[in-house]
């Protein structure tokens, strides 16, 4: 064929992708932050419906996750079509290693005592408390409190997903598959929800989050390096020794290090409430 028939070259990003352990990875990592994310959000949106009413919940639920789709859509496209390869791949990395290291140090943090776990049923029980209270209040026919916090609710959370989505998709090359796993994790904890009637208060919140902070870390730090090749003459990706095999190497480093500051603090802790 020639040059002008030729089609044009896809954008690196979304060339398809050759399956391996990146992509199980960017599956699970991406399905267990957004399985973690959407909890939260049904605690909320639970909360609501049962207590001011299901029409002004769902109508919540339903314009947050247009804007979601849109944001998506439009990030998505920026960032593929602003940065060149090793660009995003430095902030890509960068985006994922602070993401990895906030869920890190919370896990941390409630692993070694010095900070309590997270309680959705706790929480279920003050947004009903917080929505009997609120004053009555409609506007285009729809109960005014119950809508906001509902669409509040699933647009932050949502956004949380979206990033996480779209980083880590940028990161193996497969926005697509990404998106399933968080759609997969979005139909799972609905499916759930609706089955119980309640919050998932026994989906152990604080081992996803660990494992999940160790994941996002562990890519974080590998597309970091990887992108530090921007300020190289020829402007090339840095490449690991090994390639792709020194993913399980840096998660276990994360792991170890990991561990490692939580057996200190909880050491640190029995000692402060000794001495007090």
């Amino acid at each position: 064929m020639g040059r002008a028939g030729r089609l044009p070259a896809l954008p690196v990003c979304y060339r398809r992708p050759v399956p391996g352990a990146g992509h199980i990875g960017l599956v699970v990592s991406t399905f267990l932050a957004s399985a973690v994310e959407f909890v939260e959000a049904l605690t909320i949106v639970l909360a609501m419906g049962l207590t001011r009413g299901w029409r002004s919940a769902l109508w919540g639920v339903g314009l947050a996750v247009a804007a979601l789709a849109a944001i998506t859509v439009v990030a998505g496209y920026a960032l593929v079509q602003w940065f060149p390869k090793t660009s995003l791949q430095l902030v890509v990395g960068v985006l994922l290693l602070i993401f990895g290291l906030q869920w890190l140090q919370k896990a941390i943090l409630r692993s070694a005592g010095l900070k309590s776990l997270h309680d959705e049923d706790q929480i279920f029980a003050e947004e009903q408390s917080a929505a009997r209270t609120a004053a009555p209040g409609e506007r285009y026919g729809l109960d005014w409190y119950a809508f906001v916090v509902s669409f509040k609710g699933v647009f932050l959370e949502g956004l949380e997903v979206i990033f996480i989505a779209i980083t880590f998709g940028l990161s193996a090359g497969s926005i697509p598959l990404a998106a399933a796993a968080a759609a997969g994790a979005a139909a799972v904890v609905l499916a759930a929800g609706v089955a119980a009637h309640r919050p998932l208060a026994k989906v152990p919140e604080n081992t996803l989050k660990f494992s999940v902070g160790l994941l996002l870390a562990t890519y974080g730090t590998f597309w970091v390096v990887e992108g530090l090749g921007v300020f190289a003459p020829d402007g090339k990706s840095l490449e690991w020794p090994g390639g792709g095999w020194a993913l399980p190497v840096l998660l276990v480093l994360w792991m170890a290090t990991s561990w490692a500051t939580v057996r200190v603090l909880r050491r640190v802790a029995t000692r402060t409430v000794a001495v007090s």
